[in-house]
Parts: C-alpha cells; sequence; structure tokens
C-alpha cells in the first residue's frame, strides 16, 4: 500500500506539470488513493458527488510517449502566434507563385504574338509594310477599303485555311508587286491553284465595289475646289485632262489580235487605255483596254468620255488628241499644244499657251505614272488570259485591274498642289 501512495504522487507530479485541470481535479490524497487500480498502469477520476466535473478528464496512460509529452508545457498563446505566421509566410509564397505565373503569361502573350498567321489584321499595321505590300498610305485606309470590299459576302470565294483580309491582301500583293503566283501560295502556305481561284473572285469583286469611286464630278465641285496653277492658266472651266497609256502584253497566236494589239510606239505588243484625270488629281474615267494600234483620236471619240462633256467646259489633253471637232460638237473647247510641223517658229501666243499647257499637264502626267510606278502588275507583260474575255464575263481581266488601280489610287493623297 505504501508503494502505491508513492508511485500515485510521483504521477501527480507529473500531471500537475502538463495540465492545472489534472491537480485540480484532485482534492487531496485520500480521495486520489481511493481510485487507484491495482496495478498502478492508468488514474481513473472517481465517480462521486464531489468530483462530477472531473469526469471529463481524459485518462492519462502511463507510458513512455505520454512521459516524454507530459515534459513538454503547452502555451495557446505562442501556439496562435506559430500558426498566424505561417499562414502568412504561406500567403506571401502564394503571391509570389500567383506573380510569376502572370509574368510567365506575358511572356508567352509575347511570343505568340510575334508568331502571328502571315499578313493577318493584326501583322499589318505598320505603315511601311501597309504601303509596301498594298501602296494604301496607312493601315486606317486599308481596313476602310477592306470594309467596304467585304461589304457584300456573296460572291467572295471561301478558304478556311485564309481569313478575308489574308485574302483580300494577297489580290493587293499580286496587284502591287505582282509577285508570281507560286511566290504568293508559298508566302500563304496554300497551293497556286488556290491562289488563282482567289484571285479570279476577289478581282470581280473589288472591281464591282471600288468602281463607284471613279466619279465623273460636277462643275460646281470642279470649280470650288480648282488648283491654283489651273485657275491661273485657264480659269475654273478645265473640267478633264486626257491621256492614254499601254501596257505590255504577250504575243497573241491569231494573227488578227497580234495585229491589232501592235503598237508602233512601244514596239510591242500592247493593250491601251484611256483616263480622264481631274485638275485636283483624281481619275474620273477609265476607258475599255483597246488594242495597241489603236490611235488616240479614234479611242477618245469611241469610249464615250465626250459624251460628259458639258458646254463651256475645257479639255486639256496631248498633240496627239487632235479632236477639236468632236470636243466642238459638246459645245466644249479643247486646249492641245502647237504644232511644229511646216512653221520656222511658234507665234509669241502659242508659245504662252503651249507653256501653261506644259506646266499643269506635267501634274496628269504625275498621276499616270504614279499609278502604274504604285501598281507594279501594271509595268509587266501581261499573259494572254488576262486580255481575253473569259466566257460568260463581261471584260477581261485587265479592264478590271485598271479600274481597281486607278481606284486605288483615288483613296490616296493627291500629287497636285492646291495652293
Amino acid at each position: 500500500m505504501i508503494a502505491d501512495v508513492s508511485r500515485w504522487e510521483r504521477a501527480k507530479k507529473r500531471s500537475s506539470s502538463l495540465l492545472p485541470i489534472y491537480s485540480d481535479a484532485v482534492d487531496d490524497d485520500a480521495s486520489a488513493s481511493a481510485s487507484l487500480p491495482v496495478d498502478g498502469s492508468a488514474i481513473v477520476p472517481v465517480d462521486n458527488d464531489e468530483n462530477q466535473a472531473s469526469a471529463s478528464v481524459p485518462i492519462l496512460i502511463d507510458s513512455d510517449e505520454n512521459r516524454a509529452s507530459a515534459s513538454v508545457p503547452v502555451d495557446e498563446n505562442s501556439a496562435c502566434a506559430y500558426t498566424q505566421t505561417e499562414e502568412s509566410s504561406s500567403v506571401v509564397d502564394l503571391r509570389k507563385k500567383l506573380t510569376d505565373c502572370r509574368s510567365i503569361i506575358e511572356d508567352m502573350s509575347k511570343r505568340l504574338s510575334e508568331v502571328l498567321p502571315p499578313f493577318c489584321i493584326r501583322s499589318l499595321q505598320k505603315d511601311d509594310d501597309v504601303r509596301f505590300y498594298t501602296g494604301l498610305p496607312n493601315a486606317r485606309v486599308l481596313k476602310a477599303v477592306f470594309d467596304h470590299v467585304t461589304a457584300s459576302q456573296t460572291c467572295l470565294d471561301t478558304c478556311q485555311k485564309l481569313s478575308s483580309f489574308q485574302q483580300f491582301v494577297l489580290v493587293m500583293m499580286k496587284i502591287r508587286l505582282n509577285c508570281p503566283n507560286q511566290d504568293i501560295a508559298f508566302r500563304f502556305d496554300v497551293s497556286t491553284a488556290t491562289v488563282s481561284r482567289l484571285l479570279l473572285k476577289w478581282l470581280i469583286t473589288m472591281d464591282i465595289r471600288l468602281n463607284k469611286l471613279i466619279v465623273w464630278p460636277d462643275r460646281e465641285s470642279l470649280q470650288k475646289t480648282m488648283p491654283e496653277c489651273f485657275e491661273l492658266a485657264f480659269g475654273k472651266k478645265v473640267a478633264v485632262i486626257l491621256d492614254c497609256f499601254e501596257v505590255f502584253c504577250e504575243r497573241p497566236s491569231n494573227l488578227e489580235a497580234r495585229a491589232s494589239t501592235w503598237s508602233s510606239y512601244k514596239h510591242h505588243n500592247t493593250v491601251k487605255v484611256l483616263l480622264g484625270i481631274t485638275p485636283q488629281g483624281s481619275v474620273s474615267y477609265v476607258s475599255e483596254t483597246w488594242g495597241g494600234r489603236t490611235s488616240d483620236k479614234y479611242l477618245t471619240e469611241h469610249c464615250g468620255i465626250l459624251d460628259n462633256l458639258l458646254p463651256g467646259d475645257v479639255v486639256l489633253a496631248d498633240r496627239g488628241f487632235d479632236i477639236s471637232d468632236s470636243v466642238g460638237l459638246m459645245h466644249a473647247r479643247l486646249h492641245i499644244p502647237a504644232f511644229t510641223k511646216g512653221k520656222s517658229q511658234l507665234s509669241a501666243t502659242e508659245i504662252e499657251e503651249t507653256r501653261a499647257i506644259a506646266n499643269v499637264r506635267i501634274h496628269v502626267e504625275r498621276v499616270i505614272g504614279n499609278v502604274r510606278q504604285k501598281y507594279s502588275i501594271l509595268q509587266s507583260t501581261l499573259p494572254i488570259h488576262f486580255i481575253i474575255k473569259r466566257t460568260g464575263e463581261e471584260v477581261p481581266l485587265i479592264d478590271r485591274i485598271v479600274r481597281i488601280c486607278c481606284a486605288l489610287n483615288n483613296v490616296c493623297d493627291s500629287v497636285v498642289p492646291f495652293h
């Protein structure tokens, strides 16, 4: 019995160091000794009226694990502080990982933007690139022309691999740079047959949509915006300046076509187009293509441009346009440089008039030169299928190409100074 009491005292000391509740559960040595087990392996609180509160005290097992844990004091404040520190460090780590993930996403987005599809609407944003590939002044004008052309999607060809904007740029590159179809197919990763099909469909659509940009202006609009150089030389009555240009073509196998397209001036088979240009520098009339053998006079009298003249209008032209009688029938006047054939010297009046015409005609030549230089397809030798009318079509492709080039030139800045 004495040995059991000694063991109880030692257990009491250990339990008092662990939790204060164990010492409160024991009132005295006598009440504690009454609940001692025979073997002394565990301490169970006595179930009596005085110690009912101690019934909730857990059983304390006298083992090596409990002995080790009993020697460690527990502080609730320090435990809570440790938990808060651990949670705050975890939040800092998560925020750092989130920042790293965002930087990775931004880096991947930047790399993805660098690997854009060829000639998509996001890749053609620089004005220099737009001018080089399309001939238009900037990306804003390019987007406006594209929206105007694609306003009606009914006649456009569908290509799953290329977007509508890429197809539009493909056609613009053909007109602007005159790249071979194989080169264009390689750039856009399509077949040459797809390029040919897209060119045919889009040229028809662009001609229908852009042809409305070639307008013969009314007299009031012309007079309000007449450039100073024209007004000083001819007043405000100049309505149009006429000129022709020729485009080389391959030699036709048909003898009659070969003879009609032979140009004695260019010494090559060509097609000829008459342009009517306003004093402001915009193209107001584009004729159909004629054989290079056709004279300027015959072309002008039979293409229908003289029907647009009003009484009192002034027409400027080169020496080859000897159409004063035809213009006179429309109650208009023709001004061309004086002929020197059969004259030893021009009169003072003829010299002044010739000089005035030359000073303003240089701007017209700049307009025509700008159209041809900007769109290289007009400087090349066209294949035969470009000048032959296809079955079911009203005009050959060269007529559509010339009208498209002139319409695109009209949306660019004018080369004629207004002051």
